[in-house]
């Protein structure tokens, strides 16, 4: 708001051109003013990222037949190894069964063509039998030594469709929503299989970043550092999780002309949550020592960006500067003013060079024109 000693007319406004130098010396623009400091700032590459997870699975069944019993509930947070379901097992039992007995059967038979064998050895050393015969009875031994070993396979064979019966997460994570209730005949070609695990913990955050910034990322990587990555929500205001970058993509998408980053989070609380959409920041560097002013002390025209400095006779100044990285409200600048110098925050918009200004407390109100 602007104040003077004596009214102004309204024609002799401070901001209209041709008569700026007489509005300066008649009125005062009201501004809230702060000094340039000594600070560090963060230099950040952000990009919005989308949470996946490490391992996603659907599990199915190995075997076909009718699912007797469910073991887990929807949304439940499993192990590795944890019982899924149950399929019926008395078809596999008796498969068992069957192999099993017919294994004996073909030992007994082997274990007597063997016997027989070693007579036959006996009687062809005497000459009492033809070689033909021994050999015979060789071969028969060979026989059912192959016998017993399809026995055995098909022994294995039912013992391992018995262990797929039950049906065990293979991996940990958290439980979807049953595709398959308990009494259908599932088979193994089903596609959609019995219920859907994710892994939560840890969980990852995919995000692209300027191809132009990837130099920096491998310089840090190559280095040994460890890239701290922070997850915020879409409007960038709550900070759910922070965790550290994992590695880069090996290709640069060449119509976006960004390289994707997968960062890795504990995600001990949950905060995030499968194809979700995220705000990543990655903390690229730290400048320290730099000059920092709020980033609403800076204005921008065709020339380039400036901000208003304050000098000893309470009148602005336009001082070209270069700004360097944001970090919050705050701005590092580059070149163009130093520390403790004061820089116009607020009020800029009525302010020319020259302007004469009236400092305030910052949240203090304006005080009234004409006053």
């Amino acid at each position: 708001m602007v104040t003077s000693g004596c009214s102004p007319k309204p024609e002799e406004s401070p901001l209209r051109p041709g008569k700026q130098g007489a509005a300066r010396s008649s009125q005062s623009v009201s501004v809230v003013a702060l000094a340039a400091r000594q600070g560090d700032v963060a230099v950040y590459l952000a990009g919005l990222g989308s949470v996946t997870p490490l391992n996603t699975v659907t599990v199915k069944s190995r075997v076909d037949g009718q699912l007797v019993k469910v073991h887990f509930k929807e949304g439940q947070h499993v192990t590795n190894g944890f019982l899924l379901a149950e399929i019926d097992p008395r078809p596999f039992e008796a498969q068992l069964t069957q192999a099993e007995g017919q294994m004996i059967r073909d030992q007994a038979l082997l274990e007597n063509a063997r016997l027989d064998l070693q007579r036959y050895r006996v009687l062809v050393s005497q000459d009492s039998i033809a070689k033909q015969q021994l050999d015979t009875q060789e071969a028969l031994v060979r026989q059912y030594e192959g016998a017993v070993r399809v026995d055995q396979g098909q022994i294995d064979t039912a013992k391992l469709q018995l262990t797929y019966c039950r049906i065990t997460s293979p991996i940990e994570g958290r439980v979807g929503l049953r595709l398959v209730d308990a009494g259908n005949i599932i088979h193994t070609s089903d596609a959609n299989g019995l219920v859907v695990i994710t892994q939560l913990q840890p969980i990852a955050v995919v995000f692209p970043i300027p191809e132009d910034s990837l130099p920096a990322v491998l310089k840090k990587l190559s280095g040994g550092e460890t890239l701290p990555v922070d997850a915020f929500d879409r409007e960038q205001r709550k900070k759910l999780a922070t965790g550290f970058l994992q590695t880069i993509d090996n290709q640069i998408d060449p119509t976006t002309g960004t390289v994707k980053l997968k960062a890795l989070f504990p995600n001990k609380e949950q905060e995030l949550f499968p194809n979700q959409f995220v705000n990543a920041r990655l903390l690229l560097d730290t400048r320290r020592g730099t000059t920092v002013i709020p980033a609403a002390a800076i204005q921008r025209s065709r020339q380039g960006t400036f901000v208003y400095t304050v000098k000893e006779d309470q009148t602005v100044a336009v001082r070209p500067v270069r700004v360097g990285p944001a970090d919050g409200d705050d701005v590092a600048i580059d070149e163009g003013l130093s520390s403790g110098e004061l820089v116009v925050v607020e009020g800029a918009e009525r302010l020319r060079e020259g302007s004469r200004v009236e400092m305030r407390v910052e949240g203090a109100p304006k005080t009234q024109e004409g006053k």
